[in-house]
């Protein structure tokens, strides 16, 4: 109960602050490890080279990812308000005009959807546009890429290699309270 009274309240602009941050934060500190996993995967007859700089599609896919999210965690004013900021910030970020940059995650939601289809497990679509956008099926065993398809054992790995990569929304809520 006191911990209730005690939590610091934040405004949307702060909510969208912390979110970007811990996303760019995961990304920075995560991605060589990721792509040393990729590289390594036993799924892959040679490695796919991915190097430590190749991080802007994981990037984007991440920031997609933890969109999805924000949507179902707040009532759609709030999401909608918090979405917005981020845009602005994360066009900012990009030296892009805030409709291209909505455009361009709009794209991504867009394609994630597409090859996740007909599941809607979000993590699994993240690794399925991982498999994709870094051409993964050039790599792989002959049997998969006839199929044009990830190797499933390989989704399965990426499955729990991206969800340390989504935002934790329980922990937040711990901590912190929204302004209304």
């Amino acid at each position: 109960m006191l911990s209730a009274i005690l939590k610091k309240k934040l405004s949307d602009n702060q909510v969208a602050n912390v979110f970007i941050n811990s996303i760019f934060d995961s990304v920075d500190n995560g991605f060589l490890e990721v792509a040393q996993l990729i590289n390594e995967d036993v799924a892959f007859m040679k490695s796919p080279e991915i190097g430590e700089k190749d991080n802007g599609e994981f990037g984007l896919i991440v920031i997609v990812g933890n969109l999805s999210f924000l949507e179902s965690t707040f009532d759609a004013d709030q999401a909608g308000r918090v979405e917005k900021i981020v845009f602005e910030k994360l066009a900012k970020m990009y030296d892009m005009s805030e409709v291209d940059f909505s455009k361009l995650i709009r794209e991504y939601q867009s394609f994630i959807s597409r090859v996740n289809h007909p599941s809607k497990n979000m993590v699994y679509g993240m690794s399925k546009a991982v498999f994709h956008k870094y051409n993964l099926n050039e790599v792989q065993d002959e049997y998969f890429r006839r199929m044009q398809a990830p190797n499933p054992l390989f989704l399965k790995r990426m499955d729990e290699i991206m969800i340390n990569f989504i935002w934790n929304w329980d922990a937040f809520f711990k901590k912190y309270k929204m302004n209304s």
